[in-house]
């Protein structure tokens, strides 16, 4: 017999004698791991394990999913389609990693016709459907999230639109939808979804709050700030009243708890903000508006004068300045933004400061950043620059001298940059000179894709699907 023959016969009888302490010893630990493998997890732990892990269900077929989300602004109506693997990451739709369709007016532009708000989604609906694969369809969440401009409706003129929306979904589409899915948005919501979608895209989400970055999303009826705070600085959050949204809301995303500081400022999107610094113009003619105008500007069922022989950018900052209520009187706490909202105390999730919406559109159309880069940095000061040309530049001339401004929008432009100047700087404390980032798309696996709050809304969508 050889020397391995010899090991392989001392090992069998060597089993073979204490087999039966084996058998003793294996059978209790068998049982322990077959009842951890079938006992149902806690309700926290199966929540924390699908966030932290991102899976699907193994009965998704194919383990993609798909979700439509209407972006419902005050400015119009646009279409988001995305498409996840098992993980939660974006996957792509045909060439790309979402389908985005947009039309103009918005459903707050048909106040007086519920009926046609809701139809006019109709091209964007059957775009969203026609890229969905038909065995998915009824399983696709469909939401519609109306912003500022339906917030900004008097009397249930925006609950009719809603019910006329969900109406034609639920006749016109195979999508799967819910009557909680079609609602206007509160200034929480957006601002939380947004910043959930750039930290998606830029790979942040998990990592220490410090690590993220802050966003400002300057929409056309509102404007929210959202980044994440301290510990210490979220236990300092002033209480506020019954029916306002809090300042710190607890997000758990890829296995870690953040305080995120969210307010959204209504009346202060760029559109409403038009209307706020007229108010302060009064009838007198405004030094915002670029010289040789004669009109009116017409927001949230108000006309307003809008007319000017001169434009000026200091009297047209001091009008924006008291629009915005910069007044530390009217703080009652260790430190405000403006109107005596409580800033959040700053911090590291602040520092990086990443702003998008109307702020890229207005720096693409003053010519400060290349509108064929979706992402630019640049300073407040570059605002100011942009604005003091702008105030300088008279009606007649304008039209040469920004062909990329839509024709309804030349007489505000000396306005819009000045206000953004003035929100950054004097609303949000700003240094003019620190570098923030204008953002339209975030880079994401080698493909762009949109900087905007539908992406977070999608992503909680699809993870809440069964």
């Amino acid at each position: 017999m050889t020397r391995r023959q010899q090991g392989y016969r001392f090992r069998y009888d060597t089993i073979h004698r204490y087999r039966g302490v084996i058998l003793i010893v294996s059978i209790p630990l068998l049982l322990i791991a077959f009842v951890l493998f079938v006992m149902p997890l806690g309700e926290d732990s199966v929540e924390n394990y699908a966030i932290t892990h991102r899976k699907f269900p193994s009965n998704m077929g194919s383990g993609r999913s798909y979700a439509v989300i209407f972006d419902a602004g005050s400015s119009g109506s646009r279409v988001h389609v995305y498409c996840f693997d098992r993980n939660l990451d974006l996957v792509p739709i045909g060439n790309d990693l979402e389908i985005f369709e947009q039309i103009k007016p918005g459903l707050s532009g048909y106040a007086a016709n519920p009926r046609a708000a809701a139809e006019s989604l109709l091209t964007l609906l059957d775009k969203a459907e026609s890229v969905v694969p038909k065995e998915l369809r009824t399983s696709t969440p469909v939401r519609v999230g109306a912003t500022a401009g339906l917030r900004a409706l008097e009397g249930d003129i925006s609950d009719r639109i809603l019910d006329s929306v969900r109406d034609l979904l639920k006749d016109r589409s195979n999508l799967r939808s819910d009557a909680q899915g079609v609602t206007v948005l509160d200034g929480m919501q957006e601002g939380a979804y947004q910043w959930v979608t750039i930290n998606y895209l830029l790979g942040n989400l998990g990592k220490e709050y410090s690590e993220t970055v802050g966003v400002v999303d300057l929409g056309g009826g509102s404007v929210q700030m959202a980044y994440a705070i301290s510990d210490e600085a979220a236990t300092k959050a002033p209480s506020t009243s019954q029916g306002e949204d809090v300042y710190v809301n607890k997000m758990y995303l890829r296995g870690r708890m953040y305080n995120l500081y969210v307010h959204s400022y209504l009346h202060y999107g760029l559109l409403a903000a038009r209307a706020e610094i007229l108010k302060v113009s009064g009838k007198s003619g405004s030094p915002c508006i670029l010289a040789g105008y004669e009109g009116s500007y017409k927001y949230g069922g108000v006309e307003l004068d809008a007319s000017s022989t001169w434009s000026n950018m200091n009297e047209c900052r001091q009008q924006a300045v008291k629009a915005l209520q910069v007044n530390e009187s009217t703080c009652s706490h260790m430190k405000c933004t403006f109107g005596g909202v409580w800033n959040g105390g700053g911090g590291d999730g602040q520092k990086n400061l990443f702003v998008a919406s109307f702020f890229f559109d207005r720096a693409v159309e003053a010519g400060f950043i290349d509108r064929n880069e979706p992402v630019a940095k640049v300073s407040a000061s570059d605002f100011e620059g942009a604005a003091k040309r702008a105030c300088e530049t008279k009606l007649q001339d304008a039209k040469s001298s920004y062909p990329n401004v839509e024709e309804a929008n030349l007489p505000y432009l000396c306005m819009d940059l000045v206000y953004q100047y003035t929100l950054l700087v004097d609303g949000f404390a700003v240094d003019p000179g620190q570098k923030i980032t204008l953002v339209k798309k975030v880079k994401y696996q080698n493909n762009f894709v949109e900087a905007a709050w539908p992406l977070g809304s999608a992503i909680e969508a699809v993870s809440s699907s069964r």
